[in-house]
């Protein structure tokens, strides 16, 4: 249900709006009231109230009047008290936890006497224009969290000074609690001053008592503004705002209109530098149209004051329009710069201030151009010495150019001579040029690694860098020494083989660019390879020989090859004495000198030994010759390789 309360304006107050103002209008929405704020234009604030603000957790007691309350310093007051403080966090459960209305100073919170008082809070208001419609605006808030016995229900009044006439009060009504939290609420309406009347009293009162718990609230920026017709300001195209560089010789022409409500308006034009916290007048700007012209960089508000006529002298009769955003850019500072490079064959790295949105153009020496904002050019000489200019242009067109120079130094042209190679183990000498000072590198093989002419011993092959410098600039070469590894020969492990036998020789060589051979060439299938396999008929040593192919000399070892006899055992001999086969003659076995010879008669009685076989069995037994039969016998060669012979030997008579 919306109830509408609309109050006849006597004819003295006309000056301000005409016929029928709504004073105050309240939209009863459940759960909650709000009062009618201005629809209209307002002025700036006349009155702000918003009880200061500090580092202090509380703020001062307020002058002595204001409130029928007593002070405390203490965030939780007594009822009948009141405190000055940032926030209620400290207050306890019972209270919600809230800071100021704009969270930033501080609010008077005030916990309500249990019999009903006067009034909390009572100040005068200076400076008000007679015959002048006022929106009064104030936040309060309800306080406790889950019980309220008697919630707040607080009346604003505007008042004569002397408290015989009300121009206009407002009563909230039961200010409901809220869940999830404080909810500050703006509590508004209108006024109007009669003519002549300049001073007024705020009177803001609770006719709910308190109690335990019941009436607690907070109260924050209290404002009076003057309210009034409807004031539009525009430029000639309709915008809000323009931005425009500091060199725009454009012209631009406002517009302002008033609806209703001024029997006989007035106009000034005001002008804001400072984001619209202070306005100044301009000066012959008094009319519905401004004509603006071109001003230095910076950012200007504008907007268009109304009033009546006998009150445009006073600023907070007035009220004004919405604000006209003229940005006029200074021109861009470009800030051209570079890493200075000092040398030929470094980087030149150019840099420029960055805008969003802004466009950029380099030129310079050797025709180089760019749109990048920081170009780079790799490997500079001396042809790139000189002034890189940039200009930049920003999104709305500004431009301007700025301009870097830079110098580069000629580069010293190193020289580490011509890559060598040299045998394992030599010395070889490094000739540098083309500087003043010198460092060779590695230096761990070199006998004089800051001397244009060094010597190098290195075991690999190595690559030193040698660094140059003029005294300003440095320059580098590279040159490789190949080190030439030494032939090595391995002809392998010696080997033993039984006569017709054959062994596979295992010799490795090593060395850069090497050949290799065998010697002697006979009994062997190649002597140019280094596995051949070789068929001596007697004990040999071969020699491989690694020969280097650079000049590197040769390396030569042996392997020796130990050939046995094949010995044959006869299976019978006749000791009879006719000279033929008189004794058991075994070919070759003189070639085993610690052979182990063994007989045995059929009973394994040792019949015959012998080391050696200097001298062939006679088939005698402590020199008595031992009958015909068949005997057994064992062979130890004592060489730990092969099978050791054994068998049967006949004697025959």
């Amino acid at each position: 249900m919306i109830i509408a309360i609309l109050i006849r304006m006597p004819a003295s107050m006309h000056t301000c709006l005409k016929c029928w103002l709504p004073v105050v209008l309240l939209l009863l929405c459940s759960p909650e009231m709000k009062a009618q704020l201005c629809t209209g234009s307002l002025g700036d604030p006349v009155v702000s109230i918003d009880f200061g603000s500090g580092t202090a957790a509380f703020g001062g007691a307020l002058a002595s009047g204001i409130t029928t309350y007593t002070y405390v310093a203490r965030a939780f007051p007594s009822d009948g008290y009141y405190t000055i403080e940032s926030s209620t966090a400290s207050s306890g459960s019972v209270w919600w936890s809230t800071t100021d209305h704009t969270g930033g100073g501080y609010m008077m919170v005030v916990n309500a006497a249990t019999s009903v008082q006067d009034y909390f809070y009572k100040k005068t208001v200076s400076g008000l224009c007679g015959g002048t419609t006022y929106e009064f605006a104030a936040w309060i808030v309800n306080l406790l969290r889950s019980q309220d016995n008697n919630p707040p229900n607080v009346t604003f009044s505007i008042l004569s000074t002397d408290e015989a006439t009300t121009y206009g009060s407002y009563t909230t009504g039961a200010i409901p609690l809220t869940t999830g939290g404080a909810v500050w609420k703006q509590i508004g309406f209108y006024f109007t001053t009669p003519a002549g009347v300049t001073d007024v009293e705020i009177k803001i009162s609770n006719s709910s008592p308190g109690g335990a718990p019941a009436n607690d609230l907070a109260l924050d920026d209290i404002t009076f503004r003057a309210c009034g017709p409807t004031v539009t300001a525009y430029t000639s195209d309709g915008a809000s705002s323009k931005e425009i560089c500091k060199d725009d010789a454009t012209v631009f022409t406002f517009n302002g209109t008033v609806s209703s409500g001024y029997t006989n308006p007035a106009y000034q034009w005001q002008v804001s530098t400072d984001g619209g916290t202070t306005w100044t007048d301009i000066s012959g700007a008094t009319s519905t149209t401004y004509v603006r012209a071109p001003t230095t960089a910076g950012t200007y508000l504008y907007r268009m004051s109304a009033a009546a006529a006998t009150n445009i002298g006073s600023s907070g009769c007035r009220v004004s329009s919405n604000t006209i955003t003229i940005q006029v850019d200074d021109s861009p500072d470009p800030q051209a710069g570079s890493n200075n490079p000092g040398c030929e064959g470094d980087t030149l790295e150019l840099t420029a201030t960055a805008f969003s949105g802004a466009t950029y153009s380099w030129t310079g020496p050797n025709g180089f151009t760019s749109s990048a904002q920081n170009p780079v050019i790799n490997g500079v000489t001396t042809a790139n010495n000189g002034d890189y200019i940039v200009t930049l242009t920003t999104a709305v067109g500004c431009s301007n150019k700025d301009t870097t120079s830079i110098e580069v130094n000629p580069a010293p042209v190193a020289d580490a001579g011509e890559d060598q190679q040299i045998c394992e183990g030599a010395t070889v000498t490094l000739e540098g040029s083309g500087g003043s000072t010198y460092l060779w590198t590695p230096s761990a093989t070199l006998t004089d690694a800051t001397s244009a002419t060094t010597n190098a011993s290195p075991t690999d092959t190595t690559s030193y860098v040698l660094t140059v410098s003029n005294g300003t600039c440095h320059a580098y070469d590279t040159v490789t020494v190949n080190v030439l590894k030494l032939p090595t020969a391995n002809a392998g492990p010696d080997q033993r083989i039984f006569e017709g036998e054959s062994a596979q020789l295992a010799g490795t060589a090593g060395g850069t660019d090497v050949s290799y051979a065998w010697t002697p060439v006979y009994n062997i299938t190649d002597a140019t390879i280094l596995h051949p396999v070789v068929t001596p008929t007697e004990d040999t040593t071969y020699t491989l020989t690694v020969t280097s192919q650079v000049g590197c000399g040769e390396a030569t070892d042996d392997v020796f090859i130990r050939v046995y006899k094949t010995i044959v055992i006869p299976n019978a001999f006749s000791p009879n004495g006719d000279g033929i086969n008189d004794t058991w003659k075994i070919e070759k076995l003189e070639t085993y000198p610690t052979a182990d010879v063994n007989v045995f008669n059929r009973y394994g009685q040792l019949v015959f030994h012998s080391t050696g076989y200097g001298k062939a069995w006679d088939g005698t037994y402590n020199g008595q010759p031992l009958p015909v039969g068949t005997y057994y016998y064992t062979i130890d060669l004592k060489i730990g390789f092969g099978t050791n012979p054994s068998g049967w030997v006949v004697i025959l008579r």
